[in-house]
Formats: C-alpha cells, sequence, structure tokens
C-alpha cells in the first residue's frame, strides 16, 4: 500500500529547517569544540556577515597545485586524509621552487618503505633479528624508531629531522604513537604505513634515558663499538657482533655526546647498526648540513637551504580528519574572506614571569612600526553596511590570536570590535581556543594545537613569540618570515627596545648546536662556532648561541 504523504506545506517547512540547521552547523560544531571561545566568535558573525557580502572571498584553490610542485604523490585515495590535497588549496603559493632532486628522493623513500615497511616480509625478518639481541649483518631494510618528547612544536621538529636523516642514511622512519598522538597526522607514505607495530621493539616500555646502557654515548665510554674497526676483518667492532639496536639521544639542551655527535666519525659508526631509536625535540635537521657526507645530497635536495623545514614539513605532516575538520570549519567560516590575515602567536612560559601589560605593549609596538594593524580612532565603530566614506568597499583583515592565555585576545577584539580606524579598514579578531596551559598528554590538546598551527600557516602575515617551537613550525610551513617578538629577559627590558625583528630566513632555530671539535677533523676540527666556515648558517635572531639555515 502506498505511503501516506505529507502535505505541500508540512514539506515546506520541514525543508526550511533543514536549510536552518544546515546553515548553523558550522558554528554548532565550533561551539562544540570551542566552547571555552565560542561566545566570543559569535558576537563577531553578524558583522563578519556584512563584511563578506561586502569583499567577496578569495579564491584560494584557483590555479593552486594540489601537490605542491611534485612533493606530494598523487597514489592517496581523498577520504582518507582530506587534508593532504585541500591544504595546498589554503596556503599561499610556496615562494621556494621545488627540486627535482628532492621530488625524486621522496619517490625512492617510499618505494624503499613499501619494500621494508610493517607487514612485509623483509620487516618480519628485521624483527626477528632485532629480537636475537645481536645486530646481524648489514641488509637491505634497516631502521630508525622515533620516539616524541615534550610538546607538540619539539614533536614536529624533531620527528621532520629524523625523516630526513632516514632519507640521507636509507633508513626506513617508524613512528611510535602514544594516546595523546593517535591519529593527529595521516600516513604520509602511499601503500604502506610509518606506524610502529603495538609490539614491534623491545624495552619501549622500560623507556630510555641519555645514559641507558642502548644509548651511543654509553656504548662509546665502554668500549661495545669503537671509530677504528674492520668488518671484514671480524673482531669485537665487526658489525654482526654488535648489539641489536643503539639509542640516540638528541635532547634540547643535551646535543654534545662527547663533543662531536655530528662528526664524520659518529655517523659512520652509527650507520653500522641496522636498527636505531631516536628521541629528540629539536631541529636537528641543520646539524645534518655539517656532516660532509651529507651534504652533497643536501644540497641537491635543497638548493634553497632557507626551505628545508617548509618543504619536508608540507610533505610529511598532514592533520588528521578530525583536526582537520577543525582548520576547513574555522578557515572557511571566519578567515577566507578577510583581504588579509594576520597570524599572531603569543607564547609566554610560567618560568619567564612576563608581565602581560609589557608583553602586550611589544605586540602592539611591532604591528603599529610595521604595518601590520590599522590604527583607531576615538570615535566608536559604527558598521560597515555603507561602506566607507567614499561609497567603495571596506578593506577587511582578520587577525587570528593564538596563545594558552585569554587575555591577549580580550584586549584585541575589545579595541577593534568598540572602535573605528584612522583607514577605514573592518579587523575582526578571532581566538579559537585558550586551554590555560599546555597539556601534552592529552589529545583533545593536540588536535587543538594542531589545528591553529595550521590556521596561523594560511595567514599573509604573522607575529611570533621568540624561542616558540610553536611558532617556528607555523612559519615554516606557511613560507613567511614571521616578526619575531623579543627580547626574553623581560627583566632587562627597555622602552626604547626594538619590539620585533624579521629572521634572515623562514627556517626554525636549532636551540642546541653541537659543538664541531671531531677527532677525525671531518666536521671541522678546532672550531667550535660552524658559523664561521658554513656560509649558509647564521645564529638566530632570537636564541643568540642558536643556529639556523639560511639562504
Amino acid at each position: 500500500m502506498e505511503a501516506a504523504k505529507d502535505p505541500p506545506e508540512s514539506g515546506k517547512r520541514r525543508g526550511a529547517v533543514t536549510v536552518v540547521f544546515l546553515a548553523a552547523l558550522p558554528l554548532l560544531l565550533l561551539v562544540f569544540l570551542f566552547a571555552n571561545r565560542a561566545a566570543s566568535i559569535a558576537a563577531d558573525t553578524q558583522l563578519w556577515t556584512q563584511v563578506k557580502q561586502q569583499s567577496p572571498p578569495r579564491n584560494a584553490s584557483s590555479g593552486r597545485d594540489r601537490l605542491l610542485g611534485g612533493l606530494l604523490s598523487p597514489d592517496f585515495d581523498g577520504p582518507s586524509c582530506r587534508s593532504r590535497y585541500e591544504g595546498s588549496e589554503r596556503w599561499k603559493p610556496s615562494p621556494f621552487p621545488v627540486s627535482s632532486h628532492l621530488v625524486r628522493k621522496l619517490r625512492e623513500y617510499e618505494a624503499h618503505h613499501r619494500r621494508c615497511g610493517p607487514g612485509t616480509a623483509a620487516y618480519r625478518a628485521a624483527r626477528a633479528q632485532l629480537l636475537s639481541g645481536r645486530n646481524g649483518d648489514r641488509g637491505e631494510c634497516r631502521y630508525v624508531v622515533w620516539l616524541p618528547i615534550q610538546g607538540l612544536g619539539n614533536r614536529m621538529l624533531g620527528l621532520v629531522s629524523t625523516f630526513l636523516y632516514a632519507v640521507l642514511t636509507g633508513r626506513v622512519l617508524l613512528v611510535h604513537e602514544p594516546a595523546e598522538m593517535e591519529a593527529l597526522f595521516c600516513e604520509p607514505f602511499p601503500g604502506t604505513s610509518w606506524l610502529l607495530p603495538p609490539s614491534g621493539f623491545p624495552s619501549l616500555d622500560r623507556g630510555f634515558w641519555s645514559s641507558c646502557p642502548e644509548s651511543y654515548a654509553s656504548m662509546l665510554e665502554s668500549n661495545v663499538i669503537g671509530y677504528d674497526y674492520d668488518d671484514d676483518g671480524g673482531g669485537k667492532n665487526a658489525s654482526a657482533m654488535l648489539p641489536a639496536y643503539v639509542y640516540l639521544h638528541l635532547e634540547n639542551m643535551d646535543l654534545r655526546l662527547q663533543n662531536h655527535t655530528f662528526c664524520e666519525e659518529d655517523h659512520r659508526a652509527l650507520d653500522r647498526f641496522n636498527w636505531m631509536v631516536l628521541r629528540s625535540d629539536s631541529y636537528f635537521a641543520v646539524a645534518l648540513f655539517l656532516v660532509p657526507a651529507y651534504r652533497d645530497q643536501l644540497g641537491r635536495m635543497f638548493p634553497a637551504k632557507g626551505a628545508v623545514f617548509h618543504h619536508l614539513g608540507r610533505y610529511l605532516l598532514h592533520p588528521g580528519n578530525r583536526a582537520w575538520g577543525v582548520v576547513r570549519r574555522f578557515f572557511d567560516g571566519y578567515l577566507a574572506g578577510a583581504d588579509e590575515r594576520l597570524g599572531v602567536q603569543v607564547r609566554v612560559v610560567p618560568q619567564s614571569h612576563t608581565p602581560f601589560e609589557a608583553m602586550y605593549d611589544r605586540i602592539q609596538r611591532c604591528a603599529r612600526e610595521n604595518g601590520l594593524l590599522p590604527q583607531v580612532t576615538d570615535e566608536p565603530f559604527a558598521g560597515v553596511v555603507n561602506g566607507t566614506a567614499n561609497g567603495s568597499k571596506a578593506r577587511t583583515k582578520a587577525v587570528l590570536l593564538v596563545s594558552l592565555k585569554p587575555e591577549y585576545y580580550e584586549r584585541l577584539h575589545g579595541t577593534y570590535y568598540a572602535n573605528a580606524t584612522v583607514s577605514g579598514e573592518v579587523v575582526t579578531v578571532y581566538q579559537p581556543s585558550h586551554d590555560g596551559d599546555q597539556r601534552t598528554e592529552s589529545r583533545a590538546h593536540n588536535e587543538r594545537a594542531l589545528a591553529e598551527i595550521f590556521l596561523l600557516s594560511y595567514c599573509d602575515e604573522m607575529v611570533t613569540t621568540g624561542w616558540s617551537t610553536f611558532g617556528y613550525v607555523a612559519h615554516a610551513l606557511a613560507g613567511v618570515r614571521p616578526w619575531l617578538l623579543v627580547p626574553q629577559d623581560w627583566s632587562k627590558a627597555r622602552d626604547d627596545d626594538v619590539a620585533c625583528v624579521r629572521p634572515a630566513s623562514v627556517e626554525p632555530c636549532l636551540h642546541s648546536p653541537p659543538s664541531l671539535v671531531c677527532r677525525g677533523g671531518g666536521g671541522g676540527k678546532g672550531l667550535d662556532d660552524p658559523v664561521a666556515r658554513v656560509p649558509f648558517l647564521r645564529h638566530c635572531e632570537d636564541v643568540g648561541f642558536g643556529l639556523k639555515l639560511v639562504d
């Protein structure tokens, strides 16, 4: 029997309700995900609707290269990782061309990972050798297992550095994914997985530390391994007689293992192990340029030395679908329609005892002195329905403020919400979340942090906090040289201090550079400062003893 039909009026009402619900869905989702900021975001919604009606959204996808100049492989399905190909629609075109050699090395690495990755016969054989307790003969499939440490920015810097090390040394990168990082990033290599299987490594539950017996430093001190060896002649230093794996500890202020971690002889010794466990919170990719054996490959992969993280980060790090959903809804709903986007990232660690007023004043001075934000008048803001005084459309600027604290947003938002600007420009300010404290052990916190890093990376200009790895990652992904807020020693700050400086490149800073006093002289014997002899290295603007790559 035919089912009863709804009256036409009922169908229209139901359709109207559906349309209203779908129209409100993005805001409802943001309220759910960012409830602690939802009220302030909602306060700008009516104004922003008027702004977008006057200024049509920029067509971000027009003419964009979804494969990022060949960095990305086309061999993925879209739904499994929506950020991989959608991200290029929101980034500005890269100012750095991708070298054909880098593209070739990435495709070669992907093929190597498919042959040796988890689930393959080669991986099972390598794991059996690992569990035997001995290193065994050198084979095609060798591995570096990355262990996370510190906050998300540090982890992303360490992960990209470890991947570059794997490419240079012919190893396969395997990632230990703790609960707080589950599904945070997409799989970056087609047809395989980069995740270390749950029971894939001995001693992982026991943990590793810088002086544990398996560490490279301990093996050197106890003569388990030495620099002088002859594998063909056997003996105690023959590769097959070594322990099953080596642990390399590269934590922030602990890079100097016996004063020569990144010397030629150290990397020859490390290269003899089929399995390596590596823990780092630093951008040690910079130090790989100090090893002569790697320089030719690095030079061919990166003709522009100031674009290493920019290219590798865009290739390797893609937010999982949950974090990407936050990025897409927030960006498309509140940032995409602006004529210009300014990202402001404020990181204040408790140990610095930074006064709020001093930091906010520095942000204001930086923005004012460099023309990043318009000045306000004493007149109240009267809306933008009629555009500017001469009848033209009002220019719009969206400010994305990212901080663990709400005070900076509240002050800046209040300023531009209540007052007109001298230029007639309409400024709206947004802060997606303010968790108060860093909670790296929380997956939800890490998802919000990752979303905000990518939202920052879609901005046209950026103000970031010196020393902040979070800020480093955002501006390096964007390919934008930020304005760095300095100094960190607020007890010595003066009113005539420079509010912010422009770094020489978009590259992150290596906070703890290694020594170059090498036993064999391969890394520059007797030279304590690599800047003195390496033309593409500079000391960092925010960390005087740090190192960064420049062109």
